[in-house]
């Protein structure tokens, strides 16, 4: 070692320096780095081995023709999710290859009919369906096939333009709330209630769309642990310190101001008092009386966010179209439009992914960019994959059911959404038991609807109603003419 820094000391200052950032200790940023990727192909090689032995259902929910029930229910089933959050060791995941399975929440119109699809790990199929019959009893739930399993995966192709998605947030703090479904209840006087259901945009916007057009949105839900409340602490403190973002040459700027400000009371030595007013001190903390009305709303926004479960969250879009069909700029323009209800100035908002995932590119090699894009798009829908594209979004459950939930009737008017066909009734205790046989002199209507049979302007719809006994639930099942094509993967 002496030997070394002797010989330093007889040659020159610029080779002393390369010698020493580049000939002595120059391998060990590239041994780091090399560490580095090692390490993260290794992990994906193991989780790559671990996910083969995993396998996705996806399970077509038909919702109830009268559902009344309002967003906060499926807020209510979010949480049910975070009993698929486990911990994992260190074995499992650098080993084993272990990591947290997601959930896919995705509404999917196919020549404008639509239809309710979660894909879920088979092992938690049970806690799906737990978690929809608790508040939609009369929801109808069926295993399908993945509906994008026949549609391309390279671009361009001859038949189908695809353009798609993923949304971010636009002040890039997932701290901050978006407007929630309680933010669009308008109250009469009490106790009414009017309630506009944001779903009816995008209900209208898929019902609208003609033979060859597909618009597909996805929803990945990733349960989380508590990782992210050191975060959200951290922007809290950041509001009350009253800190802000500035860039370079404004950070510069307000130096040399600063410094010429307080130079003269520097050199002629100016009391404590003085140097404090001169900003050379640090300021105290604001309390919550000392903030603007703006920074005590973010504040509130906050902490209203941290008292219900957060999730990581992923939002992609897909609308992919035949090319003799296809309206890119009617389905594009509706779908931002939808998400945009969502957003607030003053806390924060949605908006598209323009830099690395949207497929559209600006300047040069612009056609190479875009097939890049759309590739990455399609391949990371189809796998509802976590970690392409961006990084996920946090959202608690009241945000989740804000913009995706099951319309409420009596407000969202879409006749080809996939409804629950048959509603399952309990047998009424009057009904005769074993091989007793019933009286049609004397048995009275099991449903009275009060109707005049004889009067021409009371026509009832043609209905079928099946009565069987031994245990046997009573159906009432209204005859419908207006069936979903053959070639829908959930058609029956």
């Amino acid at each position: 070692m002496e030997q070394i820094i002797f010989e330093l000391g007889q040659l020159p200052a610029t080779e002393v320096v390369w010698r020493i950032l580049f000939w002595y200790f120059g391998w060990i940023p590239f041994a780091i780095a090399f560490l580095f990727l090692a390490r993260e192909a290794w992990l994906m090689h193991v989780r790559i081995q671990w996910s083969k032995g995993q396998r996705n259902i996806f399970l077509a929910i038909d919702v109830p023709n009268n559902n009344d029930q309002s967003p906060r229910a499926i807020e209510n089933m979010f949480s049910y999710l975070a009993g698929a959050q486990g911990s994992i060791n260190l074995i499992e995941k650098w080993w084993d290859g272990v990591y947290q399975l997601s959930f896919s929440y995705e509404i999917v119109a196919i020549d404008g009919y639509i239809q309710f699809v979660i894909c879920t790990p088979e092992k938690f199929k049970q806690l799906i369906e737990t978690s929809i019959y608790s508040y939609y009893p009369d929801a109808e739930i069926n295993e399908i096939s993945d509906y994008t399993e026949e549609t391309p995966d390279h671009f361009p192709d001859p038949e189908y333009e695809i353009w798609g998605t993923e949304f971010k947030f636009a002040t890039n703090n997932n701290a901050l709330p978006i407007r929630t479904y309680l933010e669009f209840e308008h109250q009469f006087g009490a106790p009414e209630t009017f309630y506009r259901d944001p779903m009816a945009a995008l209900m209208d916007l898929m019902s609208s769309l003609r033979k060859g057009e597909q618009l597909w949105f996805q929803i990945v839900v990733i349960p989380m642990g508590f990782d992210w409340m050191p975060k959200f602490e951290a922007e809290k403190k950041k509001i009350l310190s009253g800190s802000m973002k500035f860039s370079i040459i404004e950070y510069l700027w307000s130096s040399i101001i600063a410094i010429f400000t307080t130079l003269p009371n520097i050199i002629f030595g100016v009391a404590e008092t003085e140097m404090e007013l001169a900003g050379m001190k640090k300021k105290e903390p604001k309390k919550m009386l000392d903030l603007d009305p703006g920074e005590k709303k973010r504040m509130e926004g906050i902490q209203k966010k941290i008292e219900k479960l957060i999730f990581g969250v992923k939002i992609r879009m897909v609308y992919l179209a035949r090319q003799e069909v296809k309206n890119t700029p009617k389905v594009v323009n509706g779908f931002v439009g939808y998400m945009k209800q969502f957003n607030t100035n003053d806390l924060n908002s949605f908006m598209p992914d323009t830099k690395r995932t949207m497929t559209s590119a600006n300047y040069f090699n612009k056609q190479h960019k875009i097939k890049e894009k759309q590739w990455k798009i399609m391949a990371g829908y189809k796998d509802r994959d976590t970690t392409r594209g961006m990084e996920p979004l946090l959202m608690n459950v009241e945000e989740l059911a804000s913009i995706w939930h099951f319309p409420i009737a009596s407000v969202v008017k879409a006749p080809l959404m996939q409804k629950a066909a048959a509603k399952r009734v309990e047998a009424p205790m009057t009904l005769p038991e074993g091989e007793q046989q019933i009286d049609m002199t004397r048995a009275e209507p099991i449903f009275e609807d009060n109707y005049d049979l004889d009067a021409e302007d009371h026509q009832q719809p043609e209905t079928t109603h099946h009565v069987q006994t031994d245990d046997e639930d009573i159906f009432t099942q209204e005859r419908t003419s207006d069936k979903p094509p053959a070639n829908l993967p959930f058609a029956d």
